[in-house]
Parts: C-alpha cells; sequence; structure tokens
C-alpha cells in the first residue's frame, strides 16, 4: 500500500482519549516494586531520543527482525515468544503498571538481551519507530470498549492502522486475538477495508486454531470457561 504508507509517514493525530483504561491495580508485592525500580529503567526506550536508523541497534546483540507486543498484560505470551526465539528483538508495550511488574518480576532479576519496553502510549512509539521496522505486530486480547460511546478508543482503527503499515515491513504479519465477537468483526472489518492488510485466512481453522506455539494466557482461560470463544485473525501487510 504504497499511498496509504506516505500518509502514514506524516503521523496521524493520537487520540485524545487513551486507548488504555486505568494506570494502576491493587497494591504491588515487594518483589514486583523492586524489579520495576530496577530492571524497568535498563529496559524502557527513551522516546527523547531519536529512534535508530536500524532499530537491531535497541537490542544488546544481533536481532534478525523486530517484532512488537501492544498491551501484553502479565507478559505471559511476550516471555515465552522471547524466550523461544533468542534470534528475535522484542518490544513489549503495557501501560498498565501491574502488568508490566508482573512481567519484570518473572524475569528474576535478568536484562534479556532481545528485549525492550515501553510503558505508556502505544501510539507514541509507534510515531517514534523507522519505516520498515517490524516483522510482526501482537495485538492480543485488548481492551473491547463495548459501549458504543468509547469504540473510538478501541486501538484498531484506521489511523492506527496506517501507523502498522509504515512500521510494518512488506510481508510483515498484525496479529489480532479477541473472545469478544464485536471487536473480532469490528477489526476485520477495519482491516479489511485498509489498503495495507491482506486477511490471511482459507479455512475456519484459520481464525479458531491459536498460532503456532501459543501459551495462552489466564484471560483466555478464563473467557473459555464463561463459554467465550476466541478469534486468532492475523493480517499481512501488502
Amino acid at each position: 500500500m504504497k499511498g496509504s504508507k506516505s500518509a502514514a509517514s506524516q503521523h496521524p493525530e493520537r487520540s485524545t482519549e487513551a486507548f488504555f483504561g486505568r494506570r494502576h491495580g491493587k497494591r504491588l508485592r515487594p518483589l514486583q516494586t523492586a524489579a520495576l525500580e530496577t530492571l524497568l529503567p535498563r529496559l524502557r526506550l527513551d522516546l527523547d531520543r531519536p529512534a535508530p536508523k536500524e532499530i537491531g541497534a535497541l537490542f544488546a546483540r544481533p536481532v534478525a527482525d523486530v517484532r512488537l507486543e501492544i498491551g501484553f498484560g502479565g507478559g505471559e505470551h511476550l516471555l515465552v515468544e522471547m524466550k523461544c526465539n533468542p534470534d528475535q528483538g522484542f518490544i513489549g508495550v503495557e501501560p498498565f503498571v501491574n502488568g508490566m511488574a508482573k512481567l519484570v518480576a518473572a524475569l528474576e532479576g535478568e536484562i534479556p538481551p532481545n528485549l525492550r519496553l515501553y510503558d505508556d502510549d502505544a501510539t507514541r512509539l509507534l510515531d517514534w519507530l523507522p519505516d520498515d521496522s517490524l516483522s510482526g505486530i501482537d495485538l492480543l486480547y485488548p481492551d473491547p470498549w463495548p459501549k458504543k460511546r468509547h469504540w473510538k478508543r478501541r486501538f484498531v482503527n484506521p489511523a492506527n492502522l496506517d501507523r502498522f503499515a509504515r512500521v510494518l515491513k512488506p510481508g510483515g504479519a498484525f496479529r489480532f486475538a479477541s473472545d469478544i465477537g464485536d471487536y473480532v468483526n469490528w477489526t476485520l472489518a477495519q482491516c479489511r477495508g485498509h489498503p495495507a492488510f491482506s486477511w490471511q485466512a482459507r479455512s475456519a481453522d484459520d481464525w479458531r486454531v491459536p498460532y503456532r506455539g501459543w501459551p495462552g494466557t489466564r484471560y483466555e482461560a478464563k473467557a473459555i470457561r464463561e463459554g467465550r470463544h476466541p478469534a486468532y485473525l492475523t493480517f499481512i501487510r501488502v
């Protein structure tokens, strides 16, 4: 999508309302607080500095490609992907303090050379990243903002898809998972209406079967127990 990509490079305006909800939950455990204080500053991306021309420069060792996960919750999926793919670089975004605390505490004092983190609005990070720098973007179980008056706060929208189109390499994948049927249909409509993305599905299994190596999450397990059926969508940057 050449035309839309050049438009996206102008950095679409951000929503006047955040795409995420509350920033804090229940009180952190001492181990989590310590991990936030010691590990997060060493892993956090500094967006006040210019982005590197080569995104691999963000990592402590060379990486084959770089993937982004937006809103990683407690980090279950991100941690598994990072450990199973040590040759790839991963950037995780989570503005919810308790979720970030869970992930950094799970690192047990280690600084993975293929991980960087950001704890604020993902649109700022997307606007900071270089063109054609990512091989994949994961948006897994995002807040569905079910009330119609809040739909403008859903992360999947034309402006953010323009952002994805700019930073994804041709052939890169945008993966979206949700157990909320309305948001799944919303995402299908938004992505199929955007010229940068092609939905990769030939049969029902292509959205009913989890991604290869999928570890599951606690939120997903709860959704299944409550009778909600997740969908796993993949869109390719054309």
